[in-house]
Formats: C-alpha cells, sequence, structure tokens
C-alpha cells in the first residue's frame, strides 16, 4: 500500500457523520476513496446527505498526525511479525467477513504472514469462568488447533485467553494457531496483562482490529468488533455466558451471519452457564467434546482429535470417595460433611490435598468444584 492510498482511505474512514454504510455506498458508485474525494459536491449528493457531503469535502481533525503515525507503524513490518492494513478492495481481505453485512473499511494486520485466512472456529465466554470452563476453554482451544483449525476470539480475561492459550499450544509450526480480534488499536494492549499473550499471538497467529491506531479501550468498541470474532470463524462455541453476556451477542452475531452455533452446558446452578442454557433452548448445538464441533463443521472431519470430554480419572484421586460426593457442582463444606459423614476438619485437609494435586477447585463463597481433565 502507497502512503496516498493509506491516506485516502483513513481520510475516508475518519470524514465525521460519514459511516460504515455511507462509505461502502460512496466506493460503490465512485471507486476507490481516492475517486470519491475527485468528485464535487452534486456528484457526492447522488449518494451522500448534505452533512455528509460538507465533511468528505473537508480534512478530518487529525487525520494527517494518523497518517503519518499509521505509515510509520507499517514501516516496522517484519520486526515483530508481518503488519498491514487490508481495506475492501484489498483482495488479502478475509473473504468471509466482506460478504457480512457490515464489513469494516479498514483491517489492521499484526502477526504471521498469510497466503489466505485459515479456517476458523471462535470460542468466546465468560471473562470471570470458573476454574472448570477455563480448562475447557482451554482443552477446545488445543483440540481444535491440533486439528488444524484456527481459534478466533477477542483476547479478554477469561475464557478467551484460555482459549488462546490452548491454541499456541496445540498449533503446529507454521499453522495460524489463533487469531486475537481486539477491541483497540493494535498498538494497544488491552487488558494489559495480556502483554506476553499478545507477543505470543502475534508470533503464532495474528492480531486483529478495526480501529485505528491510538483507539483505547472504548466500552462501545467491543460488542462491536463482535461482528468479527463471529465472522472469522465457520461456527462459535460459546463455553460459560451469563445471561448479560457480550458472548451472546457474538452467538446472535454467527446466527445471523449463518454460522453454526454451538454452546457447552453446566451446571443448573451456574449463573455462568445460564447464558449457554439460553442458546441451547434458542437451538445451538450442545457439544461435549471438540469432536462434537469439527464433526458438525466439516464432513471430511481430521482423524479424531484429542478432546476436552473429561477423560476418566487415573491414580489413586480416581477411587476418591470424596471426589464422589463432590459430584459436578460447586459445593459448600456443610454439604460435604453431611454428604460425607466426615468431620469438617478433616473434610479440609482432604480438599486441600485435593487442591494441590489440581483435582478440585476453591471457588467464592467457600465453595469447592471438581475439576475434569482432557
Amino acid at each position: 500500500m502507497e502512503r496516498e492510498e493509506l491516506a485516502a482511505w483513513l481520510r475516508l474512514a475518519m470524514a465525521p457523520g460519514v459511516g460504515r454504510g455511507t462509505a461502502r455506498r460512496l466506493l460503490a458508485a465512485f471507486g476507490l476513496p481516492q475517486q470519491i474525494f475527485d468528485q464535487g459536491p452534486e456528484a457526492l449528493a447522488t449518494v451522500a446527505g448534505a452533512a455528509q457531503v460538507q465533511a468528505l469535502r473537508s480534512e478530518p481533525e487529525g487525520w494527517a498526525q494518523l497518517v503519518g503515525v499509521t505509515w510509520a507503524w507499517l514501516q516496522q513490518d517484519g520486526a515483530h511479525g508481518s503488519r498491514r492494513v487490508l481495506t475492501l478492495a484489498d483482495p488479502g481481505y478475509p473473504q468471509q467477513l466482506l460478504q457480512t453485512e457490515d464489513p469494516p473499511l479498514m483491517l489492521y494486520v499484526h502477526g504471521m504472514s498469510l497466503a489466505e485466512w485459515p479456517k476458523g472456529i471462535s470460542i468466546v465466554g465468560s471473562r470471570n469462568p470458573t476454574p472448570q470452563g477455563a480448562n475447557n476453554a482451554q482443552q477446545f482451544g488445543r483440540s481444535f488447533a491440533q486439528a488444524g483449525w484456527t481459534v478466533v476470539s477477542g483476547m479478554a480475561l477469561g475464557i478467551d485467553a484460555a482459549a488462546h492459550q490452548g491454541a499456541l499450544e496445540g498449533g503446529r509450526p507454521g499453522q495460524v494457531a489463533t487469531i486475537a480480534v481486539v477491541g483497540t488499536g493494535l498498538d494497544r494492549v488491552y487488558p494489559s496483562q495480556h502483554r506476553e499473550l499478545a507477543h505470543r499471538i502475534a508470533a503464532q497467529g495474528l492480531l486483529v482490529s478495526e480501529y485505528p491506531l491510538g483507539m483505547p479501550p472504548l466500552a462501545e468498541n467491543f460488542p462491536r468488533r463482535n461482528r468479527i470474532i463471529a465472522a472469522l470463524g465457520q461456527g462459535t462455541l460459546v463455553v460459560e455466558a451469563a445471561l448479560r453476556s457480550g458472548s451472546l451477542i457474538t452467538a446472535r452475531m454467527a446466527a445471523e451471519q449463518g454460522r453454526e452455533v454451538f454452546a457447552v452446558p453446566g451446571s443448573i446452578h451456574s449463573p455462568q452457564a445460564r447464558g449457554c442454557h439460553e442458546l441451547l433452548r434458542q437451538g445451538a448445538k450442545l457439544v461435549e467434546t471438540a469432536q462434537h464441533v469439527l464433526e458438525e463443521l466439516s464432513s471430511a472431519a481430521p482423524a479424531r482429535v484429542a478432546t476436552a470430554a473429561p477423560a476418566p480419572a487415573t491414580g489413586p484421586a480416581a477411587e476418591s470417595f470424596l471426589l464422589q460426593a463432590l459430584g459436578h457442582d460447586p459445593v459448600g463444606l456443610d454439604a460435604l460433611v453431611a454428604r460425607t459423614g466426615t468431620s469438617a476438619a478433616d473434610l479440609q485437609a482432604q480438599l486441600l490435598e485435593l487442591e494441590l494435586e489440581g483435582h478440585v477447585a476453591r471457588l467464592p463463597g467457600g465453595l469447592f468444584q471438581r475439576l475434569e481433565r482432557g
């Protein structure tokens, strides 16, 4: 991309009051942005309103500075992964996103070089998952990557991060293991504690944003970027979600885009499972293993892969009476005393041992939950 071309696209994207819909209509009517700005007001008025025409005939505030910053960012290509700006006119623009109702005018991309966009599966869920939910997300991510799929998520806390980490563990050398679609400019990392994760994703996958450099983490931008997460996956898997969760927005957008929606069921007592259960009532496919998803998405699924299904426990813990008494829902100490007839002091000691062995997680509110590992 030449600097003049970049400048024209940024000017179109920044024009006050000219949204993505009007911008796409202008592109359809006149061609590339340079050609739009060559038009007189009468021609522009055939597509845009009076205020929009006036905005198009002026340089947006901060435009020249953003052109310089973005051009300098692009010149760092190769230092820590490839850096590109893909426009609607770029043949490298992801076709699965181009075919949606509201594709971004521009995509900022940082990471591995691509010959074509990989087949993806989106994983979303709670930013405050249960330990089992995070474990499940990581195992699903790992299994999908091992099967040759790219895991798409949003690099948020909780389920997103666990899915990315699992994919990075399961990806093969040279494979685009995971794509993080973020809600800020790519020169920022949000949340900041994910800086190391972002570096790993840039090395083994892609960081993607529709927002210009310097864009801070604004609340309204995150639900909007969810349509990109949904579009880059052939299906969307919701691992844990509360009823009022952004993950349900992603699931709805995926369904509207004609993608499959999958949900992992959970305890009827867990608030983090209620969003998934609502999706299941609305027709999402119930899945317990990665293979369930792969079989739905591909009629020629790869050979059976390691799945996120709980594996039979082995070793001494397999025989633990206490693990059987715990069941699979969060439970308090008083309930365990009643179930086992064991004193609270003895139970505390046994629970600590199981916690240290990774078989039990301690939850807020004095609850304990059995963990299953695939």
